[in-house]
């Protein structure tokens, strides 16, 4: 069998040459422009009519509401307690230590959450938290403005999320809440 000459046509050749030519371009303009920012991951939840999210760093678990135990005449922070992982831990109410507000829907999940000395407690919650991202710059900025344990900060598509800084949560003053351990 006898080989056959390929031929090529040159106005294709300079055509496909050209396309190559401006993909290319396109994807180093991308390159420049999407440089990966450093980002926060935080767990994200309803509070009421707003978005709320704690440090992902921080959450230890999400757990039913109904393995709490009622604790007569305790402070009006304070859902109750727990076990978790041969503990015993303090159930409180997300909200009350948030100043009151309400919530949309009974909470049904609590969130184990490292109170950032090392100590776990668990806040009641509407629904089990979704992961997700916020710029570390945008978190950084609005710390640095923020005085009490709320900072707002915006994602990416302009929503506003209160993120809930346990330490300073926990390090102030909370109507004299004693924490379980």
């Amino acid at each position: 069998m006898k080989a056959t000459p390929l031929v090529v046509d040159e106005t294709l050749e300079s055509e496909t040459r050209e396309l190559l030519a401006r993909r290319a371009a396109r994807l180093r303009e991308q390159g420049e422009s999407t440089v990966e920012e450093a980002v926060h991951w935080i767990a994200e939840f309803p509070l009421g009519e707003e978005r709320y999210a704690l440090p992902l760093e921080s959450l230890r678990a999400a757990l039913p509401l109904r393995m709490v135990t009622p604790v007569p005449l305790s402070a009006p922070a304070v859902i109750g307690v727990l076990r978790f992982q041969g503990q015993v831990l303090s159930a409180l109410s997300l909200a009350s230590l948030l100043g009151g507000h309400g919530w949309r829907q009974d909470p049904a999940v609590l969130l184990v959450v490292d109170r950032g000395d090392g100590e776990l407690c668990a806040l009641d919650c509407e629904a089990i938290p979704r992961p997700t991202t916020l710029p570390l710059t945008s978190v950084e900025a609005a710390r640095a403005r923020a005085e009490g344990p709320v900072v707002e900060v915006f994602t990416q598509d302009r929503q506003l999320i209160h993120l809930i800084d346990p330490m300073r949560l926990f390090g102030r003053s909370d109507g004299g809440v004693r924490h379980a351990r």
